[in-house]
């Protein structure tokens, strides 16, 4: 049976022979060779880590807080899953968090990941898992916590498929979100409220384009190479349109234009005034004219648009202006997750380096981060500058605002990285909350935050 029509398919081959088009880097690899490459690490870490784990915990020889502390352990070493992120590691810390009866627990989940025998079994096991799922959060709601607290339901294709591949890899894929994004921006698949079926539909099309793709390519497609096809065309950089209008009139004709251009309709859930964003960090030449038009500066509008991208998020937002004394650009406030982001917008064609008004910033920080903790209500601050990137001199900068203002952390924020979080916010407004279990993890730490960053923390 064809899971894919004909166009369906063409549509797979097109992506496909773009990714094995991509010129080699330079080491002289192409992208297939560098994924067989990654392949082979994903496997030694099954082997030699992970499959034995797993294979002392399903026999009782170690509990399930040894067994679920280690598996965070490897994948912090060994990042080839995106584990760590919030349908992985964070949805197992909550499942064991809020349940009650640990022993009850550790059963369900052990009949969960259990290799399945067949299809009908893998599909019984998320349709048992999920009630067991459903039963912890109603308990937990009703003992008088918030559901943000409580394990994300959506996160049960992928943590079990994690586990059913690191015992049988050929056979059990892993319910990548980025891989579910890709099939469905390409028209390959829709999925639907119901996990089971989800998961074994997107099995069938993963085996079905691993036949097509070797069979076309003459490449030996299995399930993991395809997952890189769809890991390439998530990462690939948008175009230099950037979505906008062009400078005409009306925003239908840009539209129209763009998709006259590149023959395809828009999948995109990244609205023109945030997916823009990278280019003005960066000042792209492309963008002169229609700044002179705007009637303002390009450093104006870049504050404007990242206040409309907090805005999407879900933040209250107030912009304090370029050019308005000593003061930041902007505020974004979580009342509900209790924290406060203090950001400044940097244009920089190569990048900013911290060293250059370091000591203006430490001022108006101290006085905008004091005035919010003396509202009482933000249990956390956090400073954000959002550039095109950023040297690697920002260590002894970050420390001595850390020491001498209230904020928690300092974050450099690539834009493409506000792109990222405004697009992962949009597809999945439910599962990708602002506090503590979604957006507000990737401040936890001062650093620079990128869009690859985004993706493993948040899909």
């Amino acid at each position: 049976m064809s899971y894919l029509n004909e166009q369906q398919k063409k549509r797979a081959l097109e992506v496909m022979n773009e990714y094995l088009n991509v010129p080699p880097d330079e080491e002289g690899k192409t992208k297939f060779e560098k994924g067989r490459e990654s392949d082979k690490e994903r496997l030694r870490v099954i082997e030699t880590e992970l499959r034995p784990l797993l294979e002392d915990f399903m026999a009782s020889r170690i509990g399930l807080s040894e067994f679920k502390t280690k598996v965070d352990g490897i994948n912090k070493r060994e990042n080839h899953w995106g584990f760590k992120g919030i349908k992985g590691q964070m949805f197992f810390n909550m499942v064991v968090n809020v349940a009650d009866d640990l022993e009850e627990c550790e059963q369900e989940i052990k009949t969960a990941i259990a290799l399945p025998a067949d299809e009908q079994i893998a599909s019984s096991r998320i349709k048992t898992f999920h009630s067991y799922i459903k039963r912890l959060i109603e308990d937990w709601v009703e003992a008088g916590n918030t559901w943000q607290g409580a394990p994300k339901a959506p996160s049960i294709p992928f943590f079990l498929s994690y586990f059913w591949q690191i015992q049988d890899w050929k056979t059990w894929p892993v319910y990548f979100t980025s891989s579910v994004r890709a099939m469905t921006d390409l028209n390959l698949w829709q999925p639907s409220d119901d996990m089971a079926r989800n998961y074994l539909d997107f099995k069938h099309i993963l085996e079905e384009l691993a036949e097509l793709f070797s069979k076309k390519s003459g490449k030996p497609f299995g399930l993991y190479s395809v997952e890189h096809v769809f890991w390439y065309i998530e990462k690939k950089e948008t175009g230099d349109n950037g979505g906008g209008n062009g400078g005409k009139p009306g925003a239908e004709e840009g539209i129209l234009a763009t998709i006259k251009n590149i023959g395809l309709l828009p999948e995109s859930y990244v609205p023109p005034i945030v997916s823009v964003l990278p280019y003005m960090a960066r000042n792209h030449e492309d963008l002169t004219e229609a700044v002179k038009r705007s009637g303002s500066t390009l450093d104006r509008l870049f504050e404007k648009y990242l206040d409309a991208a907090f805005t999407v998020l879900g933040y209250h937002t107030k912009l304090l202006g370029q050019g308005v004394g000593r003061v930041p650009d902007g505020l974004a406030l979580s009342y509900d997750d209790y924290y406060a982001i203090i950001w400044d917008a940097k244009v920089r064609t190569k990048g900013y380096s911290m060293g250059t008004d370091d000591r203006t910033i430490r001022d108006y920080v101290t006085t905008q981060s004091r005035d919010l903790r003396k509202r009482g209500q933000f249990r956390n601050i956090y400073y954000m500058i959002i550039s095109s990137s950023f040297a690697d001199d920002y260590d002894d900068a970050i420390r001595l605002i850390k020491m001498e203002t209230d904020v928690n952390e300092v974050v450099l924020a690539e834009a493409k990285a506000i792109v990222e979080l405004v697009d992962t916010k949009l597809r999945d407004p439910i599962q990708i909350t602002l506090g503590p279990d979604g957006i507000q993890r990737l401040f936890a730490h001062s650093g620079i935050l990128t869009a690859d960053l985004v993706k493993e923390q948040l899909l």
